[in-house]
């Protein structure tokens, strides 16, 4: 990846970063601080992963993706960069290593002031992580997945997360579920800066870690179907707005999102007014993120693909939301813990249509449908994920469901959306 960069010219530097990894909510975090940066007349890159419709909604300038032309252009640009190697220089590369590559030559054509670049998987070998030197490293909650790749505890997923933290950045730590995540993260800051403390005795301070735990508080205040009204309070400033997502997960990663900002800011000696801040959470836009498509009867498509994030979608659901019963549209990838998202969901699932999506990797229907099974909930097959919202629809007709759900990965909710919406995809 390094060798493909720098026959671009390296294009991956020259301005400021925010270099963001984690289990859950990486993506969220990444959207508002991008927001935000926008917000204080910033010109803004981000880099982010899945998509939902098309490949370009990854690589976005000024909140936009960038325009097909353009798209075009830097991908003829990497792949000559890479025709020109060597087949020894390139024998790993893959497409998301192209990707990454093309963003960063798309933000550094744009002439960006700020790239926000969300992790793909892990950190310490992922392409993004490519920087000696970065401004601000964002670690969000960290918890059990990839664990064939990351590693089957806790202790070994973080090492893979906090590789991204580089000497001499301020390494913004949002709230950890597991000590031991927390304990690595410092671990890890403290010895990455004595290793390389010779290269960065003249004047460079050390690793600094904003625990947002501890140095920031957040509260919901108010809240209806498609947002709730917030307040996050932290050393540099105290913000009320009106956030566009919800869940108190969203609460905790705008938290997250300020301090990456502020900590930004205080780099570069930027005192920015709390009016800026609270702009830019109210102008993000994360959709399939617990998103209502509708309200009568009440649609919902949200990205929960395992156990954690299926949690947080039914403590949403449950403390944001007035119905009789819930009727679950599920479809998983082939790899997803779908008992652990069973189990989190069956408690509240009066009926799961089980549906294979369009996708190559789609685990089949069967298997869902027996693990909602196993835990004593109806379930039946349907072909698509398109019939299996209008079953799902005709069924709430008849009065028995007040509450549809489309999940189990991002790319059903993302079929889900487009089908409810009419969204041309």
């Amino acid at each position: 990846m390094l060798a493909l960069l720098e026959r671009l010219g390296n294009p991956h530097l020259g301005r400021a970063t925010v270099h963001i990894a984690g289990s859950k909510g990486k993506g969220s975090v990444a959207s508002m601080v991008e927001s935000i940066l926008r917000a204080a007349d910033q010109k803004t890159g981000l880099y982010t992963s899945p998509h939902l419709y098309f490949t370009r909604e990854r690589v976005r300038v000024d909140g936009d993706p960038i325009p097909e032309e353009e798209f075009a252009r830097h991908a003829k640009s990497v792949r000559k960069a890479v025709d020109d190697s060597s087949a020894e220089d390139d024998r790993r590369l893959v497409t998301f290593d192209l990707l990454t590559a093309l963003a960063f030559r798309a933000f550094r054509d744009s002439a960006v002031d700020a790239q926000v670049i969300e992790v793909g998987l892990g950190g310490r070998v992922d392409s993004t992580n490519v920087f000696e030197a970065k401004e601000v490293a964002v670690i969000t909650p960290i918890s059990f997945e990839h664990t064939a790749i990351l590693g089957d505890t806790i202790r070994k997923i973080a090492h893979e997360k906090a590789a991204i933290i580089t000497p001499g950045c301020t390494i913004v730590m949002a709230p950890q579920q597991y000590p031991d995540a927390e304990e690595v993260i410092r671990e890890f800051a403290a010895e990455i800066d004595d290793q390389k403390l010779e290269k960065y005795l003249e004047g460079e301070d050390a690793a600094v870690v904003v625990d947002v735990a501890l140095e920031y508080s957040w509260r919901k205040l108010s809240h209806d179907v498609y947002g709730q009204t917030i307040g996050i309070e932290g050393p540099a400033s105290a913000v009320k707005t009106k956030l566009p997502l919800l869940g108190k997960h969203q609460i905790e990663n705008a938290a997250t999102a300020v301090a990456a900002f502020e900590a930004l800011s205080q780099r570069e000696g930027k005192r920015i007014p709390k009016e800026t801040i609270a702009n830019g959470l109210a102008s993000v836009r994360w959709p399939c993120r617990i998103e209502v498509l509708r309200e009568d009867p009440l649609v919902i498509a949200d990205g929960a693909h395992n156990r954690d994030s299926a949690r947080r979608l039914a403590e949403t659901l449950v403390e944001y939301f007035a119905y009789d019963r819930a009727l679950f549209v599920i479809g998983c990838g082939s790899d997803k813990d779908i008992d652990g998202l069973a189990a989190e969901l069956a408690p509240l699932a009066a009926r799961v249509i089980a549906v294979r999506a369009d996708h190559p990797r789609a685990m089949d229907p069967n298997r869902i449908a027996e693990s909602f099974g196993r835990l004593n909930v109806d379930a039946e097959i349907v072909v698509n994920v398109p019939d299996a919202v209008d079953r799902a629809l005709a069924a709430t007709s008849e009065g028995s469901f007040t509450l549809i759900c489309v999940a189990g990965s991002l790319f059903v909710a993302a079929e889900g959306r487009a089908h409810v919406l009419g969204v041309r995809t």
